[in-house]
């Protein structure tokens, strides 16, 4: 990352209030629910470490992170208390690890339900886990069968701590998807032939499916760094978290017929003026926005002409006000008028790549940052909830 602004070929704001709002307002919809936090993949790219501390702030207790790596580098920044779940459960020969570590391990196996019970009877004490279940995403958890052979056992789960059993919904954010219903009615039949304990199955776009979903335990991800929840609705009711910028390094005045970039991909059809901008695909600026999608300059949109580079792109700024055209000034990559489910979908992806894709070289600067995080103080929230 750049030392200083002003050395950065790009600058990438993280607005940490707008994730404590959102925070805020996926609680409010899980409604007796608890709202955990997902903080996997370095909190989708825009810092684990610092959002954690803004979701702490605002009551957030429950954090979710894919490996034990991740959960290892989270712990001295949360509060004591803080639980931390890892996704992927414990490699094999490391839940000595997650117990040193007060780590709390999804399991999705059978060996690895058997690896955690092994250390249990070591430390002759029950020690605290999630069981996932499949309930026909066919990723990760025990399948029914694998259920029904844990069950033979006389004492299925002797030495854990059941904390919740848990599944993950495959097309939440359809909201009418059929796969919904059929995965709701698989995790109530799973639960009910499983010792009584909490639930958890909604991850973001599954709080938007109604209180039939959210059970004990919530655990967004996506929407609280601003994408939307839901693909059936053009508005998004989570406030957006990221700005890119990128800066100018230089323009040129093209003729008619003249091309640009690698391949050359795109010839002028008349006169224009192209800038080239200090992001390429080495800062997760993916090739596919190769004449595809545009930049915003002071609100006028500039398309993406050529192929991306490895460390620029190049557009088409003839529209643009050329007062704003000059060396070191900064356009819009992602911005409020240009969010980023809308730039995923210039790149035929989706949101959650282009924010976990975004590189190491921009400036990044935090908006909004809370206080400090301590255990014992009491926080103001950063914003009201939505009515």
């Amino acid at each position: 990352m750049a030392e200083r602004a002003e050395h950065a070929g790009a600058i990438l704001n993280i607005d940490l209030s707008a994730i404590q709002c959102n925070y805020r307002i996926l609680q409010r919809l899980a409604g007796k629910a608890r709202c955990a936090g997902v903080l996997k993949a370095n909190a989708y790219g825009l810092g684990a470490n610092e959002v954690a501390t803004a979701l702490s702030a605002v009551g957030c207790t429950h954090f979710f992170v894919a490996h034990l790596d991740e959960g290892l580098a989270l712990r001295p920044h949360v509060p004591e208390s803080t639980r931390i779940f890892v996704l992927h459960g414990p490699p094999v020969d490391t839940e000595m690890e997650f117990v040193r570590h007060r780590l709390t391990p999804v399991l999705n196996s059978l060996p690895q339900v058997v690896g955690w019970q092994r250390t249990a009877h070591t430390l002759n004490r029950r020690l605290p886990a999630i069981l996932q279940v499949d309930t026909g995403m066919s990723r990760l958890g025990l399948s029914k069968s694998e259920v029904q052979t844990l069950l033979l056992e006389p004492d299925p789960l002797r030495g854990i701590d059941l904390q919740y059993l848990m599944s993950h919904l495959a097309c939440a954010e359809q909201t009418g998807h059929p796969m919904n219903q059929a995965q709701l009615a698989a995790f109530t039949a799973l639960r009910k032939g499983l010792p009584p304990c909490p639930a958890s199955f909604a991850n973001s776009s599954g709080i938007f499916l109604g209180p039939d979903y959210h059970f004990d335990l919530v655990r967004p991800g996506a929407a609280l760094y601003g994408i939307s929840p839901s693909i059936d609705s053009a508005n998004n009711p989570m406030q957006p978290v990221v700005r890119l910028q990128g800066r100018i390094i230089q323009t040129r005045y093209l003729g008619t017929g003249d091309r640009v970039g690698y391949s050359l991909t795109y010839q002028a059809s008349g006169p224009c003026c192209i800038a080239t901008i200090a992001v390429g695909y080495a800062d997760g600026w993916l090739r596919a926005f190769s004449n595809r999608g545009a930049v915003l300059i002071g609100g006028t949109r500039a398309p993406i002409v050529g192929n991306v580079s490895m460390d620029t792109v190049t557009v088409d700024a003839t529209e643009a006000d050329p007062a704003l055209l000059h060396p070191g000034m900064l356009v819009d990559l992602i911005a409020p008028d240009q969010p980023v489910d809308v730039v995923a979908a210039q790149a035929g992806t989706i949101g959650y790549e282009i924010l976990t894709g975004l590189g190491n070289r921009y400036r990044r600067q935090y908006v909004g940052v809370p206080m400090q995080v301590n255990a014992t103080r009491t926080y103001q929230p950063a914003c009201e909830p939505t009515n």
